[in-house]
């Protein structure tokens, strides 16, 4: 029998609050990530420091907030009132400390817990915070949590307000980098909720003037929308609705006290539930939930006093209640929707006209599609069961109602080979992987029946769980994994297509990845290096001694599950598919996919030409 394992009071261990929110980083900004995806650590670092700036503006203190990434250093400029010159210490690293549990000065804030600050400073290898205010000035100087430096009170003629500098720490965010594309996102849905803030990064302005009605402009070109956006406010509420003439699902945009819900919440479920109601309620028709949020391209915005959200990450709104003696989140966007909506079609009697018949179009396309539907999903469970093209995973993106699993995966492969290596490798828990037979279709103008009709793309959206809504996704990543060779990515092109002519909410919202994997594999008796590029190839000759073997992967099925796991797990390199502010998808799709075969052949030569440059640049001696 074994010995009895000890339980004294030396086991007992008290960690101060830099040691935690570093031991446990995810239990105050989701995931870590490496800066691939929006919902990765060193952007929610860059978010705390952000919304602090923003209640700032909110109260009525700055209409200036100026952003800096260069590198991996980070600073964030506002000019409100500055924090109090002797606090500037204690609001960035005690815990439970700071000005939001005083509802004096932040009635409607963005954060409440008192954390934010403090898990930036633990979770940087550098962090500087300094304050200006009644022409003085403090600042403090941290590493990893400690402070290695504090000013005293100086005289300054600079204008009031904080600044914060910092550096994520590489042994925490390994191989990280800021992308721009991210950064402006947030950044541009942080002046729709904000109306008369200028927001300067890197020298470029974000600003807004119409708030709501701005950000469905972005979203959905004025050649797609079904009617004008409608865009209606009120106290402590903004919505704006339209409809897609081509998009087939729903697409939300959410926020709380300018927040980004992007798991939604009761104000969401609320909001698409008040719009069928009133919408039932005009025209006197009982029509289909489906039917009449079809296409749908919505965004709500709330304030609400002391919100409860499920996470510190602050994506999905908990609270039932407004604050005060104000009604529930529901009645209140019930009774805001009824009156407002109800009114706006009243009036719009065009707009009325328009909406109504994308309603009956709705209904008219499920209905023939009921019984394609409906064998499509008896062949799907049939070739889940038996022909098992889906390894699935143990843990998905809905399995709980309160914390969506960002881990969740699912690697799109081509052929057994792939997918065997990958199945192999794979962490069960959190990665499924999904193998392809074939090339799919260029689906590129056709309609939704083909997605039923073709074998592949029926069961690829089955196991994606996104027939009815991609609310009810299953994995946060969807990874496509082919080979670097020209078949690879052709199937890549392909892949890409069906996801922009039938969800393009999927690209829109960061779920869609590619896969890289290395090209080469140099190595000697000591060392192994795997190069994801000609570059890294002669770096890794360069450095290693001797002669090194080199190989040259041709394809997925040619990486041994025992090495395929490096690329797989905590050094995976994901390239995010991201759609191109400056062309819509159906410029995308028109040129790349459509059947102006001289200009594209144009275009490959001249890019051709380009890289040729580049890489005969790259080997001189």
């Amino acid at each position: 029998m074994s010995e009895e394992t000890k339980y004294t009071e030396d086991n007992i261990r008290s960690l101060d609050w830099k040691e935690h929110i570093r031991m446990r980083p995810g239990m105050y900004i989701g995931k870590l990530g490496d800066g691939s995806s929006a919902d990765d650590g060193i952007y929610i670092l860059l978010k705390e420091v952000l919304d602090n700036s923003i209640d700032e503006y909110v109260m009525g203190a700055g209409k200036t907030i100026d952003i800096s990434i260069q590198g991996t250093k980070v600073i964030v400029r506002d000019y409100g009132r500055g924090i109090p010159l002797g606090k500037v210490v204690d609001v960035v690293s005690k815990m439970n400390t700071g000005g939001k549990y005083d509802s004096r000065a932040f009635k409607k804030s963005v954060g409440l817990n008192g954390v934010g600050t403090k898990a930036v400073n633990a979770l940087s290898s550098f962090f500087k915070v300094e304050s200006t205010r009644d022409n003085k000035s403090a600042s403090a100087e941290f590493e990893k949590g400690n402070l290695i430096n504090e000013d005293s009170l100086d005289e300054t003629s600079r204008r009031r307000g904080t600044k914060v500098s910092f550096i994520p720490d590489e042994t925490i965010f390994k191989n990280y980098k800021y992308r721009a594309e991210y950064v402006a996102k947030m950044l541009k849905n942080y002046v729709y909720l904000n109306p008369g803030l200028t927001i300067v990064f890197n020298g470029e302005k974000y600003f807004s003037e119409n708030g709501l009605k701005d950000l469905l402009s972005d979203s959905i070109p004025e050649e797609d929308r079904l009617y004008d956006i409608i865009h209606l406010k009120g106290e402590d509420i903004e919505i704006a609705i339209t409809h897609s003439k081509t998009q087939y699902s729903e697409e939300y945009h959410s926020f709380v006290n300018g927040q980004h819900t992007t798991q939604g919440g009761t104000h969401q479920a609320a909001f698409r539930e008040s719009i069928v109601k009133t919408i039932r309620e005009f025209y006197g028709k009982n029509y289909e939930a489906s039917d009449i949020r079809k296409s749908i391209v919505s965004a709500i915005s709330i304030k609400v006093m002391e919100p409860v959200f499920e996470s510190q990450t602050k994506t999905k709104l908990g609270s039932t209640d407004m604050g005060g003696e104000l009604p529930t989140v529901r009645t209140h966007i019930n009774d805001f929707i009824k009156t407002k909506l109800d009114n706006f079609l009243h009036k719009n009697t065009d707009t009325a006209e328009q909406l109504q018949r994308k309603i009956l179009q709705a209904e008219r396309e499920r209905k023939d599609l009921s019984g394609i539907r409906k064998l499509a999903k008896e062949r799907a469970k049939k070739a889940s069961l038996h022909n098992k093209k889906l390894r699935d995973c143990r843990v998905h993106l809905t399995d709980s109602k309160k914390e969506r699993n960002l881990e969740s995966t699912l690697f799109i492969t081509e052929g057994d080979s792939a997918s065997g290596s990958i199945t192999k490798s794979r962490d069960v828990n959190t990665q499924a992987v999904f193998s392809l037979r074939g090339k799919p279709l260029n689906c590129y103008n056709m309609s939704k029946k083909i997605v039923y009709e073709n074998e592949e793309f029926n069961l690829l959206q089955a196991a994606l769980n996104i027939e009815e809504s991609i609310g009810d996704l299953r994995y946060n990543n969807i990874v496509i994994a082919t080979d670097a060779d020209v078949d690879g990515m052709h199937i890549r092109l392909l892949l890409i297509t069906f996801f922009l002519q039938f969800f393009p909410e999927l690209i829109k919202e960061g779920h869609l990845y590619i896969l890289q994997t290395p090209l080469f594999r140099v190595r000697n008796k000591k060392e192994t290096i795997y190069c994801y590029s000609e570059q890294e190839r002669r770096d890794a000759l360069a450095k290693l001694s001797g002669k090194p073997e080199i190989t040259r992967f041709k394809g997925l099925g040619e990486i041994s599950p025992d090495e395929f796991v490096h690329f797989i797990g905590d050094d995976i390199r994901l390239d995010p598919i991201m759609l191109d502010k400056d062309s819509t998808i159906e410029e995308l799709l028109s040129f790349y996919m459509g059947k102006n075969t001289p200009d594209r052949q144009e275009f490959i030569i001249d890019n051709l030409k380009v890289e040729l440059d580049t890489i005969e640049e790259d080997i001189k001696p």
